[in-house]
């Protein structure tokens, strides 16, 4: 990899090489020479005749070649082409978009959100009833390392202080928690509506030009047809980003519909963890950790009369 894995900076740079590679590639292929320059720099071959027949060989008892059907068909690679400057942002947000789904779709994985690891942990020390040790449930927080492990470690840290505390830090730190899952999928809606936009701007300045084509031609030229050729390619770039901007929203709903079910999760897992702390409070509080990793007691208050 270019770039440390550890660096706060290294997604964003990671993406920023992403879009400068799309964007580099798009305008090699924006700079090709397209067909007509092709059949411009061929060699000329056997001139046709007036009628579309081959020209004559001097050969009286020659055929002539049968004429080839002009292909009706819509060549794609072209049509993009022709759909002007537009398609070279709309590409990179395609780019942009399947980069974010990719990096968001390793980013939800389970082991990453909510371990099975940590629940199960965590649900035999719960289960034990007058057993449930924090320090035990900090350490298996430690082994599994993810956005769940992040919140119970708050939770932890909060042991001996009143519930309502507890529960403040808790929603605190699930917030913050869901800010980072959700940070990347709003890049996939930018994506989204950037890609609609930049297609309606590209389809209303080839009308522009289309329009403009008509007031300066020949009054004796078919201006149905060369109108008709300017609409439909105008209409590409209209296409391009609604082809891109329809999967990214389908992604970035079914993204934050795995982030929401993930914190419903946590939740519950939270909801049965706080009724094991409210025999520790006023009782005993943690500070932050030893150097050994392990919440160290900070105080030891029994109430008054207490054994």
């Amino acid at each position: 990899m270019f770039f440390k894995s550890n660096s706060p900076h290294s997604p964003w740079m990671r993406l920023g090489m992403y879009l400068l590679t799309g964007l580099a590639a798009a305008a090699c292929v924006w700079a090709l020479p397209g067909r007509d320059a092709a059949r411009a720099q061929a060699p000329a071959g056997d001139v046709a005749g007036p009628s579309g027949e081959a020209a004559p060989t001097g050969d009286p008892n020659a055929v002539a070649a049968p004429t080839k059907p002009k292909d009706k068909s819509i060549n794609l690679w072209e049509l993009t082409l022709a759909g002007g400057f537009f398609m070279i942002p709309i590409f990179a947000m395609s780019i942009l978009s399947v980069t974010m789904t990719i990096e968001r779709l390793l980013g939800l994985r389970k082991e990453r959100v909510l371990p099975d690891g940590l629940v199960s942990g965590l649900g035999q020390l719960a289960g034990s009833q007058g057993s449930f040790d924090p320090r035990k449930a900090y350490r298996i927080c430690q082994q599994f390392p993810s956005s769940a492990a992040n919140v119970v470690r708050v939770m932890l840290l909060k042991v001996g202080r009143p519930v309502s505390e507890i529960e403040t830090s808790v929603q605190q730190a699930s917030q913050r928690e869901a800010d980072k899952l959700y940070h990347n999928v709003r890049w996939l809606r930018l994506s989204a509506s950037l890609s609609t936009l930049l297609g309606l701007i590209g389809t209303i300045q080839g009308m522009i030009l289309a329009f403009h084509r008509l007031t300066t031609m020949d009054a004796a030229a078919d201006r149905t047809s060369v109108l008709a050729d300017g609409i439909y390619t105008a209409l590409v770039t209209t296409f391009a980003g609604l082809m891109v901007a329809i999967p990214t929203l389908l992604f970035a709903h079914y993204l934050e519909g795995r982030i929401l079910s993930s914190f419903r999760h946590i939740d519950e897992l939270i909801f049965n963890l706080l009724p094991q702390l409210e025999r520790y409070e006023g009782r005993v509080r943690f500070s932050r950790q030893t150097e050994g990793g392990e919440p160290a007691d900070e105080a030891e208050s029994l109430p008054a009369g207490a054994t």
